[in-house]
């Protein structure tokens, strides 16, 4: 494809305040979907390389701050297609594009709001990255944003959700046969995760608009550990492994278990195993919630892969007749024995279950994102494997995790006023924005 196929957008559209104007509607065309992506460096890639498996999705409009990943993205997307696709700088421009039917948000945490709100007014359907939000507030927020708009579909990216052994465990844990849960146990263990180097403050690369970048968070000088990937370390843009792992692994848990909002949680870690390298997040964390019935934890070290039960990450359900212990390679459980004494065990309290692997043809990353274009089709958000709702009960739990952290309090919520009875942890709901951008108003 030549490079005169693309079109580039040179809308100048400055920080908003408020919410921007759109005039559109809802449309679907009847030929194949128009898809657009804002944030296309990682998992925003990812998911459009899936959805370009179905022969009825077309990518026509690329957003990026960086024209470095664009330039690479379109010369990717030229191998498997070869419609023309407009590229973008700003978000306001691709969402003025009417013959987008759906986005997918891949940006770094601290944009997901704003883009997701902004989608939404402008009549997109929204596949948004995991985690769904920055801070709790967000999290509300876009759940608000999304019941204004029933008529639109919306997917948040825990892909977990759609994978057939994950949704045999689930029921399992439902059907009763595990005995009473008292103890989940969510964790990620990060072997690969080595530390940092430190780096000067410097300029930011050519052809990379470091301010739009930055967008609400607090301005910074530009950085190379705090840019593209490795965004996830650091408060300003998101909540470390807690927010990154974490919400694949509680959105696991706690729908198995079907609940919602902690009463307590208390939280312990640090910079333990890399504590010179230049990241804010802790890489060592342990954090206890506590719901009606039953506590979880969650857990998680950077330079270690060997976790509990000798899986690298994962979730157990520990049950009076037995554990059901699950991760992306599949499912094992194992049976309690009625204990005669210290040394002798009688019969099982269950029947036997044989392991259950992953199958190895089957992405789970591409039942996703069918998933979400079949809600479109069907204009049913019930089929919807991840709804808003449970990207932002996820997200929530996970940014809970880190203010019992950040504060080292054990912090009470009340879900009636969705706070925390402490002031000090309720003054980490609400984000501060910077730069003349506002929080979305929901």
């Amino acid at each position: 494809m030549k490079r005169r196929d693309f079109v580039r957008q040179s809308v100048a559209i400055g920080a908003s305040a408020t919410l921007p104007v759109f005039n559109y509607i809802p449309r679907i065309q009847t030929d194949k979907f128009k898809v657009g992506v804002i944030g296309c460096n990682g998992m925003g890639w990812s998911n459009i390389r899936s959805m370009l498996k179905m022969e009825d999705i077309d990518l026509v409009g690329i957003c990026d701050i960086d024209e470095n990943v664009i330039q690479r993205r379109i010369k990717e997307y030229a191998e498997v297609r070869s419609n023309s696709v407009k590229t973008y700088s700003r978000h306001e421009e691709i969402l003025a594009d009417d013959s987008i039917d759906a986005v997918v948000i891949g940006t770094p945490d601290h944009w997901h709001c704003k883009i997701f709100c902004d989608a939404l007014e402008a009549g997109k359907h929204v596949y948004c990255e995991k985690p769904l939000a920055n801070s709790i507030e967000e999290a509300y927020i876009m759940r608000r944003a999304a019941a204004k708009h029933p008529q639109l579909m919306v997917q948040i990216g825990q892909w977990q959700r759609s994978g057939p052994h994950y949704k045999e465990a689930i029921d399992l844990v439902r059907s009763g046969e595990l005995g009473n849960i008292r103890l989940v146990k969510t964790w990620a263990y990060q072997g690969w995760m080595k530390p940092m180097q430190r780096k000067p403050d410097g300029v930011a690369p050519e052809g990379v608009d470091y301010e739009r970048w930055l967008g609400p968070a607090q301005k910074r000088p530009f950085n190379p550990n705090r840019f593209h990937f490795n965004f996830r370390w650091f408060w300003d843009y998101a909540g470390g492994l807690m927010t990154d792992w974490g919400v694949h692994e509680i959105d696991i848990a706690l729908f198995a278990m079907k609940a919602d909002a902690p009463k307590s949680v208390m939280a312990s870690g640090g910079k333990l195993a890399y504590p010179d390298d230049p990241a804010e997040t802790p890489d060592t964390l342990q954090a206890i919630f506590e719901y009606d019935g039953f506590n979880m934890l969650w857990e998680h070290a950077t330079g270690i892969d060997i976790g509990p039960y000798n899986r690298r990450e994962g979730i157990a359900f520990i049950g009076n007749n037995g554990t059901l212990v699950v991760d992306r390679q599949g499912y094992d459980v194992l049976e309690e024995y009625e204990s005669q004494n210290y040394n002798a065990e009688g019969s099982s309290l269950m029947r036997l279950i044989e392991p259950v692997n992953r199958p190895e043809d089957v992405n789970y990353l591409d039942l996703h994102t069918e998933n979400f274009f079949n809600a479109i089709k069907a204009n049913d958000a019930a089929i919807l494997n991840t709804p808003v709702v449970s990207g932002s009960i996820a997200a929530i739990n996970a940014h809970m995790g880190n203010v019992a952290f950040k504060t080292g309090e054990k912090v009470y919520w009340d879900p009636n006023k969705s706070k925390f009875s402490s002031s000090k942890a309720s003054e980490l709901i609400k984000p501060e924005y910077h730069n003349g951008w506002q929080l979305p108003n929901f």
